[in-house]
């Protein structure tokens, strides 16, 4: 069974579950999927099972008829600011548990059974023995370490702004998920008539930071313009709808 967790920053706003092979993603009230946010296009996206599973209904079940054996996918449906898969816009992408999906400043949890090759636990057993040892793949290695050190924390980091007109000086970015941009909810609220609603995605990781473009909006780094994922690094110059901001990461 696959459900679907709807959010708004950390809240989860509606749980939905995979009861049918598409469900509709959009900013209409005749979506399965409604999102009333500015920054959403009337129809945005799907995500929908593709392949040769069953459907199968199950009388005990309180959860009804589900879906076994196929692919789950999400497809953007030529909208203006794009759908992002794992902070990466895509056209298409597959789905499986743990993903992310950003549409305007909201995000969809994908909890299901289906994960990928590399997050799956890889190890040789070497014999029966509980004496004996087994080899732990190199990632999953990375995981243990990280789940068992408490002491481990999300960078945090944000902008100094140094041209343009915002309503602070500084801006500190805690959530997951954030955006610069004209649209309500949006990190750095941008300022006139014709500045976008979202200018740009920043995501937070234990990784670090990363920042996208959103649609066809012009990003700078260091003076170089992208128009794709960049990881930032303390002391970039960000370029955006006309503001200049500096990214740094506190110690």
């Amino acid at each position: 069974m696959t459900r679907i967790l709807l959010k708004y920053k950390k809240t989860v706003i509606r749980d939905i579950i995979m009861e049918k092979k598409l469900l509709t993603i959009g900013r209409k009230s005749d979506n399965d999927i409604f999102i009333d946010n500015q920054a959403v296009s009337g129809h945005h996206a799907v995500i929908k099972i593709e392949g040769d599973g069953l459907f199968i209904e199950d009388s005990n079940s309180l959860n009804g008829t589900y879906l076994e054996g196929d692919g789950l996918f999400i497809e953007d449906l030529n909208s203006l600011n794009g759908t992002y898969l794992n902070g990466q816009k895509v056209s298409k992408g597959q789905l499986y548990h743990g993903d992310v999906i950003l549409i305007g400043v909201y995000t969809l949890e994908i909890i299901s059974d289906k994960i990928r090759e590399k997050d799956k636990k890889s190890f040789t057993i070497r014999g029966r023995s509980m004496e004996e040892t087994f080899v732990i793949a190199p990632y999953d290695k990375k995981k243990m370490l990280i789940s068992t050190d408490k002491n481990i924390q999300d960078p945090l980091g944000g902008f100094i702004v140094i041209e343009g007109s915002t309503d602070s000086k500084e801006y500190q970015f805690k959530d997951r998920v954030s955006a610069i941009g004209k649209e309500k909810g949006s990190a750095i609220k941008l300022k006139g008539l014709f500045a976008p609603k979202v200018a740009a995605l920043v995501n937070r990781r234990k990784e670090g930071y990363f920042i996208t473009p959103s649609s066809n909006k012009k990003l700078k780094i260091n003076g170089k313009e992208i128009d794709h994922r960049y990881d930032l690094k303390d002391g970039d110059i960000v370029e955006v709808a006309k503001l200049k901001l500096q990214f740094y990461v506190k110690e």
